[in-house]
C-alpha cells in the first residue's frame, strides 16, 4: 500500500507547542506523510506571552496550492487548525473544493474559544464563517464552547447532562457533516473526555479519562492530530477518541509531573512511543 498523505493548515508558533508544531511530528510519527499550508508565524504562540511577533502568511496561500495543483497532487485527509481571519476560511473552502476527492477526508478542529470565550483576535463573524467551513467538512472537533458559537447558543459552563450534549452533537450534524467529535465533555468529577457522534449510523461513543487540573496550551491540537493519525490508520471513531484521550492525557501528565511551565506547550515527544504503540494495536 501506498503511504497516505494528509494536508494540514494552520500557524506556526515557533515556541510554545501548538498548531503546526504538534501537528507536523504527531501525524508524521504514525506513518503518515504530513504536508503543511501555514497561514502565519509568530514567535511564540499568544497564550501567556506577550511581545511576540506575527506575519500573516494569507497571501502565500493561494499561490501555494495553486502550484500543487500543477503537480495534480493527490491528498487523502486536509485537516485544518487554527485559521486568522475569515479570509482564511474562505480560501480553505475552495482548497477543499480543489483537491476533495470521494475518498479524501476532510476534518475541521475549529480552533477559536475556550471556557466560554471567544479567542481575543475572533468575533461572530468569524464564528459563523468556521460554521460554514465546518459545514463542508467530514469530522469536526470543537470543544463546547466552539460548538456554542457556531450554533448561536448559550454556553452552559459545567450545567449540562447527557441529553444536553447529544443534542449538541445532532445539530452540529446537521450542519453538514457527517461525524462530530465533541471534546471537553464531562459528567463527573475527576473525569472529561469526548463524545462523537457518527450521523451515518446514527451512533454516539463516549471515553473518558482523568482530569488533571491546570490549563495546559495546545493540547486540543494534540487531540485533533491523535484523532486523525488513528482514522488514518483505519481505527473505527470509537477507537480513535480512545486514543487520542489517551495520548494526550499521558503527555499533559508527563508535564504536571515534570512541572514544566505549561504555557511552553506538553511534553508530547517522550509520548509519541505510546502513541505509535496504540496505533499498532
Amino acid at each position: 500500500m501506498s503511504q497516505k498523505r494528509v494536508v494540514t493548515i494552520q500557524d506556526i508558533s515557533c515556541v510554545g507547542k501548538c498548531s503546526l508544531t504538534v501537528a507536523l511530528p504527531i501525524i508524521s510519527a504514525a506513518g503518515i506523510e504530513t504536508s503543511i499550508i501555514p497561514t502565519a508565524i509568530l514567535s511564540t504562540h499568544t497564550g501567556g506571552f506577550t511581545g511576540y511577533t506575527f506575519r500573516d502568511l494569507t497571501e502565500d496561500v493561494k499561490p501555494i496550492t495553486e502550484h500543487w495543483k500543477s503537480l495534480d497532487l493527490k491528498v487523502d485527509a486536509i485537516y485544518t487548525g487554527y485559521l486568522g481571519s475569515v479570509e482564511q476560511q474562505q480560501l480553505i473552502a475552495e482548497i477543499f473544493k480543489a483537491f476533495k476527492q470521494p475518498d479524501t477526508l476532510l476534518m475541521v478542529d475549529p480552533a477559536m474559544a475556550d471556557q466560554g470565550k471567544l479567542y481575543p483576535a475572533f468575533d461572530m463573524q468569524f464564528a459563523l464563517g468556521m460554521r460554514d467551513l465546518c459545514a463542508l467538512a467530514d469530522i469536526i472537533v470543537p470543544n463546547i464552547t466552539e460548538a456554542c458559537f457556531m450554533l448561536e447558543k448559550p454556553y452552559p459552563g459545567e450545567d449540562y447532562d447527557k441529553d444536553y450534549i447529544e443534542n449538541l452533537l445532532h445539530e452540529l450534524a446537521a450542519l453538514g457533516c457527517k461525524q462530530v467529535i465533541l471534546t471537553g465533555v464531562s459528567f463527573e468529577s475527576g473525569k472529561i473526555g469526548a463524545a462523537a457522534y457518527n450521523s451515518e449510523t446514527d451512533n454516539t461513543d463516549y471515553y473518558f479519562t482523568e482530569r488533571i487540573e491546570g490549563y495546559y496550551h495546545g493540547t486540543g491540537d494534540i487531540y485533533s492530530s491523535a484523532l486523525l493519525s488513528g482514522i488514518m490508520n483505519d481505527k473505527t471513531l470509537a477507537q480513535s477518541i480512545q486514543i487520542a484521550c489517551d495520548f494526550t492525557v499521558a503527555a499533559i501528565r508527563r508535564t504536571h509531573d515534570a512541572g514544566t511551565d505549561p504555557k511552553y506547550g506538553v511534553e508530547f515527544e517522550k509520548e509519541l512511543g505510546t502513541l505509535i504503540e496504540m496505533l499498532k494495536q
